[in-house]
């Protein structure tokens, strides 16, 4: 999945470039990095890539080794759901009982070996056509950006790897909360990975999301038609904007949890990124030329002017040539509200 708008990367992550395709952990964008992952678990032509009619080019350009064909665009923002729904449907038209293995674009996995042990796994207990599995991630900080899964009581153990029943999911908790899972041993951040048959997802939707499930239906039937595309514009437009956890997950008893073995994170915002860089003796992190002076705790990131900073602390400052952000390291998730401000401002040529 590849057709967010990363606002939360705002200044350098744009509407017609956002993050996904940027190279925000090293040479490589995140989009070709989630790619790399999957070298030697999937042959290209295995690979589908769901994001908006606007980055289809920005696709083809990343990702050269994916067929034309395999790139599917959305006319309009609709969610998870739309998305994995969309994907499923070309999926069953090739194969009716495909496995299916969904991935955002922008997450940073460290082991590649272990990521591809754990999926392999999942998609063998996904065969059968009776589970959807998901990802579990051990937390290791009160997150509140991340929603929670709640492990219920251990499913069965295969060859050394322990499956779970799946009590509950929860949605992005205070920081209370968050402290009070993070006590316990039974919650688990939502990687926002999925394994399941493709008929069994298209089921839970009919079964769920009735409306999804219409729209889906018409596109199924145009597959391959002079009026695919037509028609998909048409019928996005009306479908729920919802995502897979609330459409799906939470109202659903089939799901199995494998909590994963390899380190994982969600490089949403500004503050998840500093995770990736060594700071200062104060704990600044500067990417860009400049000098911190009674400094602490701040990232700057310019990578064309000299930032001189003096006397502040837990800032993110980004210049990005034709707009700058200032902004306080614990209000960086909330980062979507200043794209809101500038929009209603009518500065959209620098969003």
């Amino acid at each position: 999945m590849a057709g967010g708008r990363g606002e939360r990367f705002w200044p350098l992550s744009r509407r017609e470039k956002p993050k996904q395709f940027l190279p925000l952990l090293g040479r490589r964008t995140m989009l070709q990095l989630t790619l790399d992952r999957l070298k030697g678990l999937l042959a290209p032509e295995d690979i589908y890539v769901v994001t908006d009619i606007l980055y289809q080019e920005l696709v083809q350009e990343q990702l050269p080794e994916l067929n034309l064909s395999h790139i599917i665009c959305e006319y309009c923002g609709r969610d998870t759901a739309a998305a994995a729904g969309l994907a499923a449907v070309y999926i069953q038209d090739r194969d009716p009982q495909g496995i299916m293995l969904v991935l955002p674009a922008d997450h940073f996995i460290a082991d590649t070996e272990a990521f591809q042990n754990t999926i392999r796994a999942a998609a063998s207990l996904a065969e059968g056509g009776e589970w959807v599995l998901t990802i579990g991630i051990k937390p290791y900080r009160p997150e509140t950006g991340f929603g929670y899964i709640q492990q219920g009581k251990l499913w069965q153990e295969i060859e050394g790897r322990q499956i779970y029943e799946t009590r509950a999911f929860h949605e992005k908790p205070d920081l209370e909360t968050a402290l009070s899972y993070l006590a316990q041993t039974t919650y688990l951040w939502n990687s926002g990975i999925f394994v399941w048959r493709t008929d069994l997802l298209l089921g839970l939707i009919a079964q769920h999301l009735p409306q999804l499930d219409r729209g889906l239906h018409l596109i199924a039937n145009s597959l391959g038609s002079k009026q695919e595309r037509d028609i998909i514009r048409e019928v996005y437009e009306e479908l729920p904007k919802i995502s897979i956890d609330y459409g799906i997950m939470e109202k659903c008893s089939q799901v199995l949890i494998i909590p994963a073995s390899f380190a994982w994170d969600d490089v949403g915002s500004w503050a998840a990124l500093e995770r990736y860089h060594k700071p200062d003796t104060r704990g600044n992190i500067l990417e860009s030329q400049g000098v911190f002076v009674d400094t602490s705790e701040c990232m700057v990131y310019s990578p064309q002017r000299v930032v001189a900073t003096l006397g502040v602390e837990g800032l993110i400052i980004v210049d990005n040539q034709d707009s700058l952000l200032v902004c306080s390291k614990d209000r960086a998730p909330e980062l979507k509200q200043v794209v809101e401000a500038l929009k209603a401002a009518g500065y959209k040529d620098v969003i």
